[in-house]
Parts: structure tokens; sequence; C-alpha cells
């Protein structure tokens, strides 16, 4: 029994220590002064006289974003960045706006789980919207195809194609996929 009750807590030590997130809070409310040079734990704090009801709103999240792409999918942020009434508190959200068939590329997370691959596709017929929930005010994503081949700079032709052992033409072919369409 002691034994099964060890293995139980290492199992439940190594998750914790895997699953980390931002730092406790600070303070109760600390509305984003962006423009300011200092950041700890978040940015520094707008002086409360200044404070609005519009540092506590984005409305990016109630209505769909033009999908301008050839994937068929569109994220809209709404961190602390958009919303500077989320400074300190550890949380942000995001919109994912599908057309029928539209794919989430195959991402990268750098909040929890850290490091994660992930990919969503809408397979229904209709256009699909995802609300999403971090536990970080700030969290990073890094879409994989979109860092390989539609980077600045550039990553050299002869990488990509010895990675994926490819010829450079097809290289050049998923390249100007990648690229905005032209409205």
């Amino acid at each position: 029994m002691a034994a099964k009750f060890f293995a139980y807590f290492v199992v439940l030590v190594a998750v914790f220590s895997v699953a980390k997130s931002d730092p406790d809070l600070l303070q109760d409310i600390c509305v984003a002064d962006a423009s300011a040079g200092v950041k700890v734990n978040g940015f520094a704090c707008k002086n409360d006289a200044v404070v609005t009801e519009g540092d506590f709103f984005f409305s990016g999240l109630a209505k769909p974003a033009v999908i301008n792409n050839t994937v068929g999918s569109v994220v809209t942020a709404a961190n602390v960045m958009q919303i500077p009434g989320l400074n300190t508190l550890g949380v942000s959200l995001s919109r994912i706006d599908y057309l029928p068939g539209g794919l989430n590329p195959p991402t990268l997370t750098r909040v929890p789980p850290r490091s994660s691959l992930f990919s969503r596709k809408n397979n229904g017929h209709k256009p699909a919207s995802v609300i999403a929930g971090f536990n970080s005010q700030f969290p990073g994503t890094q879409s994989i195809a979109a860092t390989l081949f539609a980077s600045t700079p550039e990553v050299p032709d002869n990488v990509l194609t010895k990675a994926f052992q490819v010829g450079t033409k097809e290289v050049n072919k998923i390249k100007s996929r990648l690229a905005p369409k032209k409205s």
C-alpha cells in the first residue's frame, strides 16, 4: 500500500512540476500602462484616476474575424494588450474562427501544457468559432508551418528541402500558399 501511495505521489509531483503558470498575483487591480517602460510581473500599473471601463472590455471576441488565408482559420487574441485590465491577473482568451473545413495548423504552445503540439479542424459544413482560455496574461503560440515556411528572416531553402526531403519547387509552392491572400 505504501509503495502504491508513493508511486501516485511521484506522478502527482511530476505533473505539477511540468504544468506551471504565470507567477502569483501581486495586486487585485493593476490596469496595464503599455507606455511605461518598466515590466514587473506584467506591465506597470496605470494611475487609478485614469482607469476606465474600456480597460476591461474588448469587442473583438464578439464578432467573427475576416478569414483571409489558405488554412481557413484566424485567431483573435484577447490578452493584456487588448484588455489592459487583465494585467497581473494571469488570464487571457482567444477566439478562433473557422470556415467549413478550416484548420488551425499544427501549433506549439508556450502555456500549459507547455510545449504541446496541437491542431484543430472544422469538419462541419458551416463556419464555426471557439473561445479558448489561457492561464497566462500573454500566452504564446507558434505556428509550425508559418515559422518554417513564412518567417522573416527566411529559413534557407536548402535546410527545408533536406529536412522535409522535398525539392526547392515544393518548398516554394508551400511558401506561396502560406503567404496572406491579397484583398
